[in-house]
């Protein structure tokens, strides 16, 4: 009775500490949105590493600084840095790490506020990267704050760590931290990522992917005599076709099991991300007209989000059976295929430690029972299971999942305090006990 006295005023000493550090949570979002670190190319990953550095070092972290030399867009223009910083207890346990992203997409149009400006305003922060997932970083960072104040005499270690790159597919960041033991679960036994999928909800896992670029052939000839040639636009609008006809209502039957939202996300999908056929754009200044040639030459990127009852050589078959009967039925009809690359989908159990203390600290902090959602797209946890063979993983975190990558991108500043204090309430049933 004793000891669930002191827990019970541990868990409202950790929330009265948040409230009064509302400023501060505010404050450090502000301060990585302002800090424009666009993917790709990859810019000022070294200034926001410096900048988590210089904050986790103050709250008494031990701070690692990572280049991801060799990863794919890693260069000395745009170099692919990480951070992850550990704090120990004053005893041996079990570590939780927050990982965050800290890349952000272009911004696109239709802003009606500065993108890195940061503006609060009703209670929310605007800016691109301000629920995916900057907010979410400096909500755990807030919340670990918050318990290494009330409770310095705690067990394990806490990391949090900053990573480049996950949305080009994180293996410039996670993956190769993954692959330098970083997430083995012999040194890390919990991982939140705080992805927006809103504070009431537990993200188990996510969709798999398979992109792969397709290139039609043709033969170049003059315009006004297109009879000599071979139109790969042609041959493409084909392949277009196919896919209205046979794959896109094959993929609309299947349904997934996974939780996962939105509710159109639990079938098979498909975007065809470019198309690119006969001569290339000119620049804007360019004011001549186009030549006349017949295009020998058409290429489309597609991005096949599968389902975990399905299988990823299956659904490169699947295109390839396609393509081939073209091939058969269609006369000159030639392509190439080249895969770009592969995500098999992740789900993490229910009654894993970390799924089930998660739904407790939502339940007493909020007062609700919490949801249990899959991802539509891939993050990180990806690598964490598969490389580094941690399944004790989940995304959670605030903010709504639907305005990620959209203009006047935002984060409620309530929002936040409440997902701090539901990490900061799983800190304390994990390394405080």
């Amino acid at each position: 009775m004793e000891q669930t006295g002191k827990q019970d005023d541990l868990s409202a000493r950790l929330s009265a500490r948040i409230d009064d550090m509302r400023d501060a949570l505010i404050a450090v979002t502000q301060d990585l949105i302002r800090i424009p670190t666009l993917n790709p190319p990859g810019e000022n990953y070294a200034a926001i590493c410096d900048y988590l550095d210089q904050r986790l070092k103050a709250s008494g972290f031990e701070t690692r600084l990572i280049r991801a030399e060799g990863a794919p867009g890693d260069s000395d223009r745009y170099p692919r840095w990480n951070i992850v910083a550990r704090r120990e207890g004053t005893r041996p346990g079990d570590c939780v790490h927050f990982n965050s992203h800290t890349d952000v997409v272009e911004v696109g149009h239709g802003w009606t506020c500065d993108p890195f400006g940061a503006e609060l305003r009703d209670g929310r922060i605007y800016g691109r990267g301000a629920c995916d997932m900057k907010g979410g970083l400096a909500t755990s960072i807030i919340a670990a704050e918050a318990f290494l104040a009330e409770c310095p005499d705690f067990a394990g270690a806490i990391e949090i760590s900053g990573t480049a790159d996950e949305e080009s597919g994180g293996y410039g960041g996670v993956a190769y931290l993954a692959e330098q033991g970083f997430f083995d679960p012999a040194r890390v036994q919990h991982v939140i990522i705080p992805e927006p999928l809103n504070k009431d909800r537990i993200c188990l896992g996510h969709r798999g992917g398979w992109w792969a670029e397709i290139e039609t052939k043709g033969e170049i000839a003059h315009g006004s005599m297109p009879f000599l040639g071979d139109c790969a636009v042609r041959h493409m609008g084909a392949v277009l076709d196919a896919f209205e006809e046979t794959l896109f209502p094959a993929m609309a039957a299947r349904w997934t099991e996974m939780p996962v939202v939105p509710d159109g996300a639990r079938q098979s999908t498909m975007n065809i991300n470019s198309i690119h056929g006969g001569q290339p754009e000119q620049p804007a200044d360019y004011t001549g007209l186009p030549a006349h040639c017949v295009p020998d030459s058409c290429r489309i990127v597609i991005d096949r989000r599968f389902l975990i009852e399905e299988n990823v050589d299956g659904v490169r078959a699947e295109i390839t059976d396609l393509l081939d009967g073209l091939k058969s039925s269609r006369p000159d009809f030639d392509y190439e295929l080249r895969e770009i690359n592969r995500v098999i989908p992740s789900m993490t159990d229910r009654d894993a430690p970390i799924v089930t203390t998660v739904d407790a600290a939502i339940r007493s902090v909020m007062g609700t029972e919490p949801a249990y959602v899959a991802s539509p797209g891939s993050y990180d946890q990806k690598h964490i299971d598969r490389i580094g063979k941690l399944k004790n993983c989940i995304a959670y975190g605030p903010g709504v999942l639907e305005l990620a990558h959209k203009p006047d991108e935002w984060i409620g500043v309530d929002d936040m305090v409440d997902s701090a204090k539901v990490m900061a309430r799983t800190l304390q049933s994990l390394l405080a006990q």
